[in-house]
């Protein structure tokens, strides 16, 4: 690593050593950019931060969420709508997910068919600093038209000429995450602040140029006052390029229990800005566990695996969301359907093909104007579902839902949701947390596990259910054993034995001892702490 200092800006920033063109992104002016940012928003930043903290003590003391009085006015208003999407923005029945680095990766999510890309800088991504800068890199010369990658073995690849690649939309990290290798008077800057204004810099107007434009993803927002913070981010942002006001479009990830509160004022912040809402469901389930974690046992959430869209609870949570997008005129985008393909495995592939056509049909049918897909392979079966219910128009947004009423007591049914607990769960959770960690910690944040492709809301489910389990001493339904320290324990013991055959003494000593040592003291410990990710990064930034 080399380190270059901007002395004007009190920023030192950290250029990953051998990463062709890293120079290029760090450069004076985007960092200069970054600190203008980090010198206008880091403080309501934090304070953001500090008020989450209170609010979730709040909600847990009550067992109660409910929308917001003091907005009323805003969710009884029929007058207000969101910008009209731009051209770009308005057909997006299928978008692909995945890292924006390796570039590999990146040509092929471009190459996919799908209408849009969900450039992933957060949880599909190791926040390894060659992995943040080698994706705004690759999403740079991916507006230039120029990106390409030849592998080891000679095999190109570039961006199809003979149709259209997707149009990106990038997801910048959590407001809550640090950046260590971005320093500004001392302290570690914001990573979505850095992930945001390198991307921008570099990018915006040659998107414009493009017929595209800056698009983003916003995730794990809690509350319209987020909203309202990046609002102002993308207002500066904009005037400090000299681009037009309401140029930058931002799709909000309603993956917070909060924030599905919250949905109408979260649109009527970013309304010159915003685009839509996505149903992200598996940091949903993270965030019903974490925030009632200690509210008692009515809100002891199932096991993941039998927690399904279906259930009222999850059935509240989207159609309220299809209904407040399209009542001001947003697109409401569908959830991820993990199951992937295996081409080695037809019986798999077979499986994974009639999950996802069920998850996007349950989807399209309820109004959403399109969905995620984890694999190039599931493009065409999200494409044909919607195509059959779309046919030749861009999207759904006139099917308003004026049959749906949710209250806040329907959000907040955790036990619709099932109450199968097993002892078996908890060894998947174990294994499924630890071989996920492992593997993020080895600089890879889209991993393959059993047929389903997991990012971080997977791990962060997987050890806050077995945290929630310990404190209120539940019962597992398979064998009768009470969830204690010394039983979690043992199954540590179990799977530690497991994945050490699975890979071997160098790997399992390198990067699964670590993270199951991680998993372990966050699973055990007393006090929950809110994010796995950031213990996670301080043992990545050792390595």
């Amino acid at each position: 690593m080399t380190t270059t200092t901007r002395t004007t800006a009190t920023l030192e920033a950290t250029v990953p050593e051998g990463l062709e063109h890293a120079e290029e992104i760090l450069s004076t002016e985007a960092l200069d950019f970054v600190a203008l940012l980090h010198e206008r928003f880091d403080a309501c930043r934090h304070e953001l931060l500090a008020l989450r903290t209170e609010k979730r003590q709040q909600a847990s003391a009550s067992g109660r969420l409910d929308f917001l009085p003091e907005t009323r006015a805003i969710r009884e208003d029929d007058s207000w709508t969101v910008a009209a999407a731009p051209p770009a923005l308005q057909d997006r029945r299928v978008e692909m997910t995945g890292p924006a680095a390796p570039a590999k990766m990146a040509i092929n999510a471009l190459n996919s068919g799908a209408k849009v890309w969900l450039a992933d800088l957060e949880d599909a991504s190791s926040p390894t600093w060659a992995n943040q800068i080698g994706g705004i890199r690759n999403l740079r010369d991916a507006a230039r038209g120029s990106l390409a990658f030849t592998s080891p073995e000679g095999k190109e690849y570039r961006l199809r000429e003979d149709a259209p690649t997707a149009v990106v939309v990038t997801r910048p990290r959590g407001l809550h995450l640090p950046e260590h290798n971005v320093r500004i008077g001392g302290e570690s800057a914001s990573a979505s602040l850095v992930d945001f204004g390198l991307h921008f810099f570099h990018t915006a107007k040659q998107l414009l140029e493009n017929g595209h434009g800056p698009y983003y993803y916003l995730p794990k927002l809690e509350s319209h006052l987020e909203a309202r913070l990046w609002d102002e981010v993308f207002t500066v942002a904009e005037e400090h390029l000299g681009i037009e006001h309401g140029t930058v479009r931002a799709t909000v990830l309603i993956e917070t229990i909060p924030a599905a509160f919250e949905m109408e004022e979260i649109l009527y912040e970013l309304r010159d800005h915003a685009s839509g809402l996505n149903a992200g469901r598996w940091d949903y389930l993270f965030s019903i566990i974490k925030t009632f974690r200690d509210a008692g046992e009515r809100f002891i959430l199932a096991d993941r695996s039998s927690v399904t869209m279906t259930a009222p609870l999850m059935r509240a949570y989207t159609d309220l969301l299809v209904k407040t997008c399209h009542r001001r005129g947003a697109v409401a985008m569908g959830g991820m359907a993990a199951f992937i393909p295996n081409r080695r495995e037809p019986e798999v592939t077979a499986a994974a093909f009639d999950k996802v056509r069920q998850d996007k049909t349950r989807e399209a049918g309820d109004g959403f104007d399109g969905s995620w897909v984890a694999h190039p392979d599931l493009v065409s079966t999200c494409r044909e579902v919607f195509d059959e219910v779309l046919g030749d128009r861009p999207n759904q947004i006139d099917r308003t839902r004026e049959d749906v009423e949710v209250t806040a007591d329907q959000l907040l049914d955790v036990a619709s949701a099932g109450s199968v607990r097993t002892e078996e769960e908890l060894h998947q959770n174990l294994y499924v947390a630890f071989r996920y960690v492992a593997v993020w910690l080895s600089g890879n944040g889209a991993v393959a596990i059993n047929n389903l492709m997991e990012d971080a809301a997977t791990a962060e489910i997987s050890r806050s259910q077995i945290w929630q389990q310990i404190h209120n001493g539940i019962v597992y339904q398979d064998t009768g054993n009470k969830a204690t320290i010394e039983l979690v324990r043992e199954a540590i013991g179990t799977q530690r034995e497991v994945l050490h055959e699975e890979f071997g003494d160098e790997v399992f000593t390198q990067y699964v001892e670590p993270a199951i040592e991680l998993v372990t003291q966050l699973v055990l410990e007393t006090e929950y702490l809110d994010f796995l990710t950031l213990p996670a990064y301080e043992v990545l930034g050792d390595r």
